[in-house]
């Protein structure tokens, strides 16, 4: 998938999906998102179907219904989008030089404890 926000309806799929602790049929998802408006059941059976096909979820059959669950939690799924966004926005330093320099105090002491977490995983020296 192209880098770029969920439509609405997308997103409140997705949460729901991100939200449960298991994977949910379509009646469940519908029941348990947060959306402006009512939505016909069929209306998020097709949507939830689209971001299946798109490799955003895994699904299962559940008797006659399709039981899905995301294939990456929110964390990975931002992580990646972000990535693809670095990819895409020419010098990848002077943009992640523009992107840090927007960070309150709080995340750069987040920044700097991930950079240390990722630097021991790896087996880099400090």
């Amino acid at each position: 998938m192209k880098a770029r926000e969920f439509g609405e309806l997308e997103a409140a799929i997705m949460d729901a999906l991100w939200s449960a602790d298991r994977a949910l049929v379509v009646r469940e998802v519908r029941e348990t998102m947060t959306y402006d408006r009512d939505i016909a059941y069929t209306t998020v059976m097709t949507v939830t179907n689209i971001l299946f096909h798109k490799g955003l979820l895994d699904r299962e059959k559940a008797g006659r219904a399709w039981r899905y669950w995301p294939r990456e939690t929110r964390e990975e799924h931002t992580a990646r989008v972000m990535s693809e966004v670095l990819s895409e926005g020419g010098d990848r330093g002077a943009t992640m030089l523009r992107f840090i320099e927007r960070f309150s105090d709080e995340e750069m002491s987040r920044l700097h404890e991930a950079v240390a977490k990722v630097r021991t995983r790896r087996g880099i020296a400090s």
